[in-house]
C-alpha cells in the first residue's frame, strides 16, 4: 500500500485525495507523531487526539484565506505537518528548529501565536471583526478544549461574539483534559450533554451561537459532513466535538496525564523507559509538594492553590493528604489569586502555586487583589529562569521586573531546595504581607535536603565567598553556576560571592558594605536585565551616589527562542564557559 503522508506536503495536496483515502492517512498521520516525539520529544497526547479533526479542518476550509486558531497549540503537531513542516517537524521543539507551538513568523497557516490558554476565541473574533469590516468573505475557526475554555477570558470572547454577526466557527476539542483532569461545573456541565444527562438549557445557544453535536471527533465522514454544513451557516457558531487525547495509543489514552508530555518512549510499544534507580536531587517541585504536606500537618491553616497544574506544580501530594485543603481552580489564573486573596482575609495561609510564565495573566490581581491590601499570600512561583524546549511563551524571565516593583511584596529567590524549604517555613509562620517565592524548573543540587527547618531573617542576604577585588552579585540558584566557575578559574581569591536571596527588600546594611568596599560589581541572574535584580542594584548604587561599575548579566531586552536550557544558557552567554570569560575580562580590567 502506498504511503499517502509522503505525497502530502500542503493542505491543497490533502484536497486531492478521496475521503475514503482520508483514515489512511489519518493512520499514517498519527504514526508520523508517535515516531518523532518517542525519540525528540515533546507533547504527545493532545496532538494524537485530533488527527482527524486536523485532516477535516484542512480538507474542508480553504486555509490560510480561511484563518484557523489553535488554542494553546499542544494540539496542532498534525496541523503543523500538514502545512509545509513535515521534512523539518524532526526539529521541533530543539535549538534553532520549528517551535512546539503555532507561530505566525514561521508559517503563514499558523494565524494566531498561542502558548497560554484561552486566547483562540477572542483572537478568532478579531480577525473575523477585521474582515467584516474590510469587506472580506472568509471563515474564521477557533479549535479550544474543555480545559481551556473554562477560562475567564475564552467566556469573554463568547460573550462578545454571542452579540455579533460574524463568520465565526468556535470548535469544542472535549477530552475531559487538559494537562491535568478538567474540573469544575462547566467540565460536569460537559460530562452530562455527552452522557444525555443535562436537563437545562444549553448554555452554548444561551449565548446566542448556532450550536451543533456533540459529535464523535475521530469519525471523518461525520466530521467533514458537519464542517461543510457549519461553512453555509452565518453568524457565530459552535460544534462540540468529543476526542480522546492520546488516541491511538493505548497507553497515551490509558495514562492521558503521563503522555501529555511523555519524554522519550518506544514508538513500537508505546512504553516510556523505567527511571534509573540512580538516587538523584530532588526536583524543586516535589521539594515544595512534599514541603507544603509537611507543614500543612502541623498547621491547619494553611491551603494550596493552584490553576489546573496539579501535577506539574506538585501541589498533587497535597491533594492527595488533605483533599479538602488544596485546590486546582482550573485554568484561571485570575481567580486563584483573588480566591487566595480571599482565604488571607480570614485567616488562612494560602500557598498559591503558579508557574512564572503564567502569574502573568494575574499581575492586576496581585496588585490589586493581594498588594494593595497587603495580604499576606504566599506565592510559590515554578518554572522561574529559562524552562526550554517551550520557548518565548514559557521562559519565566520577568518575575523578577514585574514583581520588583509592587510595593509592600516580598520577593525571594532561594539558591537550593533547603532555602526553598526554610522560606515557605519562614512564610507561614506569620507574615505582614505578601511574598513571592521563584524557583526553576527541573532538579536541584542537594541530594540530603530534607533537614530541619530553620528560620529566614527578611530581607537579610549572605556572603559565600569571600574576595579581595571584584564583588559577584546573585539571586536565586544560578548562584550555582557562579560557584561552580569559580572553581574553575584563576585568581578565583579575587572575587567575592554574595547570594542576595531577597530582591525585596535589598539587604542595605549588606550592599552599603559592598559598594564601599569594592569598585567593581558584577550582578548575575537568570531574569532579564530590564528592571531586574541588576537594575535594582544600580538603581541603590545611584540614589546613594556610589560610583561603582556595576555589569549586569542576564536575559537580554528581547524574547528567548526555544532549545535546551543549556543550550540557550551557552546562546546568551549566562553559563559557566562564559561567565568564567567574562570575569577574567573583568579582572583584566580592573588590574590595569
Amino acid at each position: 500500500m502506498k504511503k499517502l503522508l509522503d505525497h502530502i506536503n500542503f493542505p491543497s495536496d490533502l484536497k486531492q485525495l478521496n475521503p475514503d483515502e482520508l483514515p489512511q492517512l489519518a493512520q499514517e498521520l498519527r504514526d508520523f507523531i508517535i515516531n518523532i516525539v518517542a525519540t525528540k520529544e515533546g507533547h504527545l497526547g493532545a496532538s494524537l487526539g485530533v488527527v482527524e479533526l486536523t485532516l477535516a479542518l484542512h480538507y474542508v476550509f480553504n486555509t490560510p484565506e480561511d484563518l484557523l486558531i489553535w488554542d494553546v497549540g499542544h494540539q496542532a503537531y498534525g496541523h503543523k505537518i500538514l502545512t509545509g513542516r513535515k521534512d523539518v517537524f524532526h526539529t521541533n521543539r530543539q535549538f534553532g528548529g520549528v517551535s512546539g507551538f503555532p507561530k505566525r513568523d514561521e508559517s503563514d497557516y499558523d494565524a494566531f501565536g498561542v502558548g497560554h490558554s484561552s486566547t483562540s476565541i477572542s483572537a478568532a473574533l478579531g480577525m473575523a471583526i477585521a474582515s467584516r469590516l474590510k469587506g472580506e468573505d472568509k471563515h474564521h475557526i477557533a479549535v479550544i478544549g474543555d480545559a481551556s475554555i473554562a477560562s475567564g477570558m475564552a467566556f469573554e470572547g463568547l460573550n462578545h461574539a454571542g452579540v455579533t454577526d460574524v463568520n465565526l466557527l468556535v470548535i469544542l476539542n472535549d477530552n475531559a483534559i487538559g494537562i491535568d483532569p478538567s474540573v469544575g461545573a462547566l467540565k460536569q456541565y460537559l460530562t452530562n450533554v455527552k452522557t444525555g444527562k443535562e436537563k437545562q438549557d444549553n448554555v452554548f445557544e444561551a449565548l446566542n451561537f448556532d450550536y451543533s453535536g456533540p459529535i464523535d471527533g475521530h469519525d471523518l465522514t461525520t466530521l467533514i459532513s458537519e464542517l461543510e454544513r457549519l461553512k453555509t451557516v452565518k453568524g457565530p457558531k459552535f460544534l462540540h466535538v468529543i476526542t480522546t487525547k492520546g488516541k491511538g495509543l493505548k497507553q497515551a489514552e490509558a495514562d492521558q496525564v503521563k503522555y501529555h508530555a511523555p519524554g522519550k518512549f518506544d514508538a513500537l510499544t508505546g512504553e516510556v523507559p523505567l527511571k534509573s534507580n540512580t538516587k538523584q536531587p530532588p526536583k524543586f517541585q516535589d521539594v515544595f509538594g512534599h514541603t507544603i504536606v509537611e507543614l500543612a500537618k502541623e498547621n491547619k491553616r494553611i491551603v494550596g492553590i493552584t490553576p489546573a497544574m496539579p501535577t506539574g506544580s506538585s501541589l498533587k501530594f497535597m491533594m492527595e493528604r488533605f483533599p479538602e485543603r488544596a485546590f486546582d481552580v482550573g485554568i484561571a489564573e485570575q481567580h486563584a489569586v483573588t480566591l487566595a486573596a480571599g482565604m488571607a482575609t480570614q485567616g488562612l495561609i494560602p500557598f498559591c502555586n503558579i508557574y512564572s510564565t503564567f502569574l502573568q495573566r494575574a499581575y492586576d490581581q496581585v496588585i490589586h487583589d493581594v498588594a494593595l491590601q497587603n495580604l499576606p499570600v504566599i506565592f510559590c512561583l515554578d518554572r522561574a529562569g529559562l524552562v526550554g524546549e517551550d520557548g518565548a511563551t514559557h521562559h519565566g524571565v520577568f518575575d523578577l521586573a514585574y514583581l520588583r516593583c509592587i510595593p509592600n511584596l516580598i520577593l525571594f529567590a532561594p539558591r537550593n531546595e533547603i532555602e526553598l524549604r526554610n522560606i515557605m517555613f519562614t512564610a507561614q509562620l506569620g507574615l505582614n504581607q505578601p511574598i513571592a517565592i521563584r524557583y526553576p524548573r527541573g532538579r536541584g543540587q542537594i541530594m540530603d535536603w530534607k533537614q530541619p527547618f530553620s528560620k529566614i531573617e527578611i530581607g537579610k542576604g549572605e556572603e559565600l565567598k569571600a574576595g579581595n577585588s571584584v564583588a559577584i552579585l546573585s539571586i536565586g540558584t544560578i548562584s550555582e553556576m557562579v560557584t561552580n566557575s569559580l572553581e574553575n578559574i584563576e585568581n578565583s581569591d579575587a572575587f567575592a560571592h554574595y547570594d542576595m536571596r531577597f530582591l525585596k527588600p535589598l539587604d542595605k546594611d549588606l550592599l552599603h558594605k559592598i559598594l564601599q568596599k569594592y569598585k567593581r560589581i558584577v550582578t548575575i541572574e537568570d531574569g532579564t536585565v530590564s528592571g531586574g535584580f541588576g537594575s535594582a542594584i544600580l538603581e541603590f548604587a545611584s540614589k546613594h551616589d556610589y560610583k561603582n561599575t556595576i555589569q549586569i548579566i542576564g536575559i537580554p531586552d528581547a524574547f528567548v527562542e526555544h532549545g535546551s536550557k543549556e543550550e540557550l544558557q551557552q546562546y546568551l552567554n549566562i553559563d559557566e564557559s562564559s561567565i568564567c570569560e567574562i570575569l577574567n575580562t573583568t579582572l583584566e580590567l580592573v588590574n590595569r
